[in-house]
């Protein structure tokens, strides 16, 4: 009988404080946070879609509650974006560290200083004001003012 190979790689449990939350599931609540932040919803309406409560929203997006495939899913649907939405922009080490091959820290796109920026209720209402002017010409114009403020504030040294 021939002999089967496993594509699963195994590797030995992590140390890691019990009442710490796992990388992923902090992600993976951030992620969620995110999504949630960009359409406009508060806790309570995420949780009411959900059938949740909001304190249990909170839980999910401190990565304290680990999010079950199939709320994950119903999530996705709820907040229009697909499962893979919630994994995108893994941090390279946390992939490293769980045995991915070829995942290196530098393809850490989330592990960047541009990341806490992402996170800031300031970008998230720039985003959704952007995204709220309707005649897509002056968007892009909009675009490119703010790409080249950016690129002035950037070339004398100096931050608003």
């Amino acid at each position: 009988m021939p002999r089967r190979i496993s594509t699963v790689q195994h590797r030995e449990p992590e140390a890691r404080n019990d009442d710490a939350p796992d990388a992923v599931d902090v992600h993976v609540g951030a992620r969620v946070r995110l999504r949630r932040t960009l359409l406009g919803l508060s806790q309570a309406a995420l949780g009411e879609a959900l059938g949740l409560t909001f304190q249990q929203i909170q839980k999910y997006e401190r990565g304290a509650n680990r999010i079950s495939a199939s709320r994950l899913w119903t999530m996705a649907e709820v907040l229009d974006v697909p499962v893979s939405f919630f994994f995108d922009d893994m941090p390279g080490n946390l992939l490293q560290a769980r045995g991915h091959p070829g995942a290196t820290s530098a393809d850490a796109p989330g592990a960047s200083a541009d990341d806490s920026v992402m996170a800031k209720r300031e970008t998230l209402e720039l985003v959704r004001a952007y995204y709220r002017i309707a005649n897509p010409k002056v968007r892009r114009q909009t675009y490119d003012l703010f790409k080249a403020l950016g690129n002035m504030s950037g070339e004398d040294g100096a931050e608003a």
